[in-house]
């Protein structure tokens, strides 16, 4: 498995431990792609993965830089017009750290990952 794919696997895992359930992964539109879309009790979630070695030259979270975003809003925004929820939704990024074929030596969640 190559390391994006494994770092997804170790978010979705780490996610369904926090009590989230996964509705889909790697949703795909002309606009862009989103890694996992995740709910809870009060929102719908949906995430960036950045999965890097380590963190010595930058954390994996600036990886998702404006145009980036941009591309999740358009992306999550085609999701929720084909899916209509109730669940507030919100962007998030997960950062894995690690090499594949191992546990995840780190993860870092950050909710609302693109407010203002």
């Amino acid at each position: 498995m190559k390391r994006g794919g494994w770092g997804e696997q170790a978010a979705a895992d780490y996610l369904t431990a926090q009590g989230y359930t996964i509705v889909a992964r790697n949703y795909r539109t002309r606009w862009g792609e989103i890694d996992l879309i995740v709910q809870d009790d009060r929102y719908l979630v949906f995430v960036e993965v950045k999965t890097r070695k380590s963190s010595t030259f930058a954390a994996a979270r600036e990886a998702v830089g404006a145009a980036k975003q941009h591309r999740m809003v358009e992306t999550a925004q085609i999701w929720l017009s084909e899916h209509p929820i109730a669940r507030q939704p919100r962007l998030d990024v997960i950062e894995v750290y690690g090499s594949e074929g191992g546990p995840a030596r780190h993860i870092e969640h950050i909710p609302n990952a693109f407010e203002a």
